[in-house]
């Protein structure tokens, strides 16, 4: 089973925070948590195991639901963290991805340049003269 990095803060329990949403919105179980933030009902699931965090966009969304900030509903489920640290690797292109782009780039750049450098084939034939009249 993986756990998320959120997970090893002794604070973090998203299961309070779901706990209060569904008094907050008077719902009777986790399924109607989930129709109510049109998430699949295994996503509420895997968060209450702790196996999936309770990630932005379901916080955008349960923050549109209910009216409560970002940071009130990052503290009820214990998330203390003021910062969030991107590793050096996040945003930056798989070595693969960025040869393949250096390829493309350099092809197209040939290729422009060939077309460059050949005269324009119509300009040449309007000149010949050979019209029907």
């Amino acid at each position: 089973m993986a756990h998320h990095a959120l997970s090893s803060q002794e604070s973090y329990n998203p299961n309070h925070l779901l706990d209060i949403l569904l008094g907050k919105m008077q719902l009777k179980n986790d399924a109607a948590l989930s129709r109510m933030l049109e998430v699949a009902p295994p996503v509420i699931s895997k968060i209450r195991h702790h196996r999936l965090p309770v990630g932005a966009s379901l916080l955008i969304r349960m923050h549109e639901v209910t009216g409560m900030s970002i940071r009130d509903l990052r503290d009820l489920m214990g998330d203390r963290r003021t910062k969030y640290r991107l590793s050096d690797a996040q945003g930056r292109p798989k070595p693969e991805e960025k040869a393949a782009k250096e390829a493309a780039a350099a092809q197209a750049q040939q290729q422009q340049g060939q077309a460059q450098a050949q005269p324009n084939s119509d300009a040449s034939s309007s000149k010949s003269g050979n019209y029907a009249h």
